[in-house]
């Protein structure tokens, strides 16, 4: 069972002692399996094709012979045409396009972006072993994430992989559980100890300082079942958008609301669209790479600045919403230096950051990736709490509302948007499905849920407060309440837990631009400090929070939601696209992009209006 291990190991030797040639890439085959018996060199020839030579390209060739270094994109992938052959050609297609290289997209800024949005969306267990003392064992803990499946087994997916390591002579039921552990853990150290990484095409972090960008450890692929992939799904979307939908029917009037349940079906239909695009190509895993796949390596930067911007600006929500609601349970604190008084609202949006500071310095996320999951029973809390109030501690619902409200249309098709911005998640999500058959349904389930959700809080809240309602619906709760305490205080612990999970990310895409000489612990605790206090910066600059989450989702919601999945969708798959496909994709960029102008310009009018007054 340990001979593809061996095998392993030769090829690495091979590619590292032969004599330097002329740059050009050595088929080693069958010299890397001369130590293996028979049925290995049968069973590695018949999944891997004799037509397809066992390609090792060492890093000297790839110093010396630009043309097959590619810059890690791919030959030719330079923006210009040369894009579809390398990147836009869908499996399969025509063009040449069969043959291009899946680890082009792994090696592509921001390499960080699987692991950090995992942990964001708790779809594996997440540990972040780092800051400072990195080890050998850090190399990789995975066989199916080496260097040596990125580089010597392209073109194959990860199911021909898993393939390769497994016993070729089935073992006795009685050791076979026994015998694949070991073996796993033979390739596991061979790919740590043995193999080196190869240079991307950004520069990478030499081992002995690697920031958290390969802390991470990513599972085996295809391990969540069709319930931890829905409640992953829901976690991402039942966040602090559902506060606000009180108060997007007190803008656009109980007719706002099919706008919500547009948006839904919408959203469900995009997301079977990025699956659509994940599955087009192999090596496609998450949002930017499929950006590059559509439309080259500009697409995949474009993309990913989109989706950590509107991470950088969900962490701005969260200290303007702990700031909203912490003054309301502590209206009368405030802080005197010397002639400064900081007031309710800026003290604990100062304390918040001191608080969520050192949470982003973390060495292991584990802890806070699986308490933020609880923002589902939080979320569920918090209705159940406004139910309660209104039912048992008798408020009412006494407020009938207005049918339309025109004018208010605008801010509550953002407020709607961002309830829905989940889709920077969601291939993650498809990607380690065990049955990927079921993410349709997965999807339908998350949103469903959440769309019952959101409207059971935008009804009741709605109907208790009437036109008083305030931005966030906690703010309207009585105080004297032991259940207004308990809502407020659910809402409150929420965004703390998630706020290192969210601004994580950015930090890591960043810390892979960082200089060499750069990679520092200090320095590195010293950029996420940064990311921090910018945030708190904004925050107590526009301390509007209805107003920057209806901003977020008219911007980059519809963005990220509507208008990219359709785009990218034509641009990969419009061959093979059908008339009506082609037409709904048309139809939804059309209206996403309608409803990103007129809600950006109200928001951002808005804005303006309030520093006015």
């Amino acid at each position: 069972e340990g001979e593809v291990c061996k095998a392993a190991m030769y090829i690495w030797l091979y590619k590292h002692l032969r004599p330097k040639q002329s740059g050009r890439p050595i088929p080693v085959f069958s010299p890397a399996l001369l130590c293996c018996g028979e049925a290995t060199r049968s069973r590695m020839r018949s999944l891997l094709g004799e037509e397809r030579s066992f390609i090792i390209e060492s890093d000297d060739d790839d110093e010396e012979d630009p043309a097959h270094r590619g810059d890690g994109v791919g030959h030719g992938d330079d923006g210009s045409s040369s894009d579809s052959s390398s990147c836009a050609t869908p499996r399969g297609g025509g063009g040449g396009g069969g043959d291009s290289q899946p680890n082009s997209y792994t090696n592509q800024w921001p390499q960080s972006y699987r692991q950090s949005i995992d942990i964001l969306s708790n779809v594996q267990s997440p540990s972040l072993g780092f800051l400072g003392t990195p080890t050998l064992s850090r190399l990789s803990n995975s066989f199916l994430n080496s260097s040596f499946l990125n580089n010597s087994f392209r073109g194959k997916t990860p199911e021909i992989v898993s393939n390769l390591v497994k016993p070729l002579i089935r073992p006795t039921t009685s050791d076979e559980q026994q015998q694949q552990q070991q073996q796993h853990e033979d390739i596991r150290k061979s790919s740590q100890y043995l193999l080196p990484s190869r240079k991307p095409s950004l520069q990478q972090i030499p081992e002995d300082q690697k920031p958290l960008v390969v802390g991470h450890e990513v599972s085996p692929y295809q391990q969540c079942s069709y319930t931890q992939g829905a409640m992953n799904g829901i976690n991402v979307l039942c966040g602090v958008g559902i506060l606000s939908t009180p108060y997007a029917i007190k803008q656009g009037g109980w007719l706002g609301l099919v706008i919500l349940v547009v948006f839904a079906l919408l959203a469900w239909y995009t997301g079977v669209l990025l699956r659509r695009c994940l599955d087009s190509k192999e090596g496609l895993q998450t949002y930017p790479d499929i950006g590059h796949a559509a439309f080259g390596t500009t697409g995949r930067i474009a993309i990913s600045i989109i989706l950590y911007v509107e991470l950088y600006a969900c962490c701005i929500e969260y200290l303007i919403l702990e700031s909203d609601n912490l003054s309301k349970l502590f209206p009368n604190v405030h802080l005197s230096i010397g002639g400064l008084t900081i007031n309710s609202h800026v003290f604990f949006a100062i304390l918040t950051t001191l608080v969520v500071m050192p949470t982003t310095w973390l060495r292991d996320l584990t802890c806070l990736s699986y308490i933020s999951a609880g923002g589902v029973v939080a979320s569920i809390l918090v209705v159940i709490c406004l139910c309660w109030i209104g039912v048992v501690d008798h408020v009412g619902f006494e407020n009938k509302g207005t049918a339309l409200n025109l004018p208010g249309i605008p801010i509550a098709i953002g407020l709607y948007g961002y309830c829905y911005s989940g889709h920077g998640v969601f291939p993650n999500i498809y990607s380690s499905l065990k049955n990927r058959n079921q993410f349709p349904s997965i999807l339908f389930t998350c949103i469903g849920f959440s769309t019952i959700l959101f409207t059971a809080a935008a009804v009741m809240g709605y109907k208790m407060f009437g036109e008083a309602t305030e931005s966030q619906f906690t703010l309207n709760l009585p105080e004297n309440l032991v259940v207004s305490k308990i809502a407020v205080w659910a809402t409150v612990a929420n965004p703390i837990t998630k706020y290192a999970l969210t601004i994580t990310p950015l930090a890591m895409s960043l810390e892979e631009l960082l200089p060499r000489s750069q990679q520092k612990y200090s320095n590195i605790i010293l950029l996420r400090s940064a990311l921090v206090v910018s945030t708190l910066i904004i925050a107590l600059s526009v301390p509007f929070f209805a107003l920057v989450m209806a901003l977020i989702g008219s911007l980059f919601a519809m963005l990220v939601t509507y208008i990219l999945p359709c785009a990218c969708f034509l641009a990969i798959l419009k061959a093979k696209a059908t008339w009506y496909q082609t037409a709904t994709c048309s139809f939804i960029i059309a209206v996403g992009v309608t409803c990103a102008c007129v809600g950006t310009y109200s928001s951002l009018s808005g804005i303006v209006q309030n520093y006015a007054t």
